[in-house]
């Protein structure tokens, strides 16, 4: 059963970048191999239940790993940054930031989630994910929904 929830957490991604008139464009599919990369990511390293939580927040971070900014990520990094965003999304109260660390790499970034608003019946959030590599900053917007099982996903 959870090798089911996650494989349709990790084939979603997949299956909608191929929505488009003239198939997916070069950020479709980036987003797209990010969410993938995340949940497996976040898979291998949730442990029992916590395993589904992990890939499902895994394939939220996903937009950045897959991403320019996300190239400059070590695995540390991504897990972190992944993190930072799932605690954003359902603790962080609008502007306030969540900060991740990777003393390893140097590498350090802040997710700062929006005001909770209804798309639909789903509750999401716009948020920014500013990632510092050697100090220079560079940032992603993106938004991120609740999912009636209360994951999140990136919609854009």
């Amino acid at each position: 059963m959870r090798f089911k929830a996650a494989a349709a957490v990790l084939l979603g991604p997949a299956l909608l970048m191929g929505c488009g008139p003239d198939g997916p464009s070069k950020a479709d599919t980036g987003l797209a191999v990010g969410a993938i990369a995340g949940g497996i990511l976040g898979n291998q390293v949730g442990k029992g239940s916590g395993r589904v939580l992990a890939t499902v927040a895994g394939a939220v971070v996903g937009g950045i790993v897959g991403s320019e900014i996300g190239r400059a990520l070590d695995r540390q990094d991504q897990m972190l940054a992944q993190e930072a965003e799932y605690e954003a999304f359902e603790r962080g109260g609008p502007g306030e930031r969540r900060r991740w660390r990777n003393p390893e790499s140097g590498r350090y970034g802040e997710v700062v989630p929006g005001e909770r608003y209804r798309r639909g019946s789903m509750e999401c959030r716009d948020y920014t994910h500013t990632i510092y590599i050697d100090g220079r900053p560079q940032s992603m917007r993106g938004t991120a929904c609740r999912n009636p099982d209360g994951t999140w996903h990136n919609v854009g």
